[in-house]
């Protein structure tokens, strides 16, 4: 039986010399492996640990239940947002209303580019809308996860650097290990019908699909926002409102296939 990746994470009561040693000491005891270790928000410490079996984490968390000097606040099979949480200091924010949309600010794009790659690398189907107003980096951000997946990247439609509405596919693109980017605006109001047949046919494979403003897709699609799995926001700082307004005015610029949003 293999090793199973725990997440402790606590909030310190007595702050003292040598709190982490002893905690370190308990763990090496216990013969509990500490993978990483750093601070999140709110001052809090977390840990991923390895251990072999779960008596050894039922007899560890026994043991911090009789300390004074810190509260366990989670101690569990670490998940995606803990190895995240650890790795960059800090958590990702999920709606408290729908649990699969979930929220970032542009000074937390290397915590949304670590995201997105992790959720590149899982296998199967995966559908992620991204929404947020003007240059405010989604599309660059889409990319860079491709990268740090080791993923290819293949616009369907886009205005990242000069208007693209692919029609066709040839055979390699067809891969269902390529990361499929589609804009939903330019997809609506510069598309054909051959534009629209080549993303149902993307949208069979079990692959992963993106798509930049996911409301506006769902306008001209069978699709709904029901049907994504996670709706990422992005915004410039917390109080930004991502609001369409403009978007339904918006008429993208033909000359130059340049549109104000990226």
């Amino acid at each position: 039986m293999g090793r199973i990746e725990w997440y402790l994470e606590y909030e310190i009561e007595i702050n003292r010399p040598g709190l982490l040693g002893d905690i370190s000491s308990l763990l090496g005891m216990l013969s509990i492996n500490i993978v990483t270790i750093n601070g999140v928000e709110n001052g809090k410490r977390g840990m991923l640990l390895l251990a072999q079996n779960e008596e050894q984490i039922t007899r560890l968390q026994l043991i911090l239940q009789t300390m004074d000097t810190i509260r366990v606040t989670k101690l569990r099979k670490s998940k995606l947002r803990d190895r995240l949480a650890v790795r960059h200091g800090k958590y990702i924010h999920r709606d408290a209303d729908d649990r699969k949309t979930v929220r970032f600010v542009r000074d937390e794009l290397g915590l949304l580019v670590d995201f997105m790659a992790e959720l590149y690398k899982q296998e199967g189907h995966k559908l992620i809308g991204i929404r947020g107003m003007p240059r405010v980096g989604k599309t660059e951000s889409v990319v860079a996860a491709s990268v740090c997946a080791n993923k290819k990247w293949l616009f369907v439609s886009s205005t990242l650097i000069k208007q693209t509405i692919r029609n066709q596919l040839i055979e390699g693109e067809y891969s269902v290990d390529n990361i499929f980017i589609i804009d939903g605006i330019v997809s609506k109001q510069k598309a054909n019908e051959k534009h629209w047949q080549l993303i149902r046919e993307i949208m069979q494979l079990p692959a992963i699909k993106v798509v930049e403003h996911p409301d506006i897709f769902v306008q001209s699609t069978e699709y709904s926002i029901n049907d994504f799995d996670y709706i990422i926001e992005l915004r410039s700082d917390e109080d930004e409102e991502i609001t369409y307004d403009v978007v339904e005015k918006l008429q993208l610029n033909q000359g130059n296939g340049f549109s104000m949003f990226d």
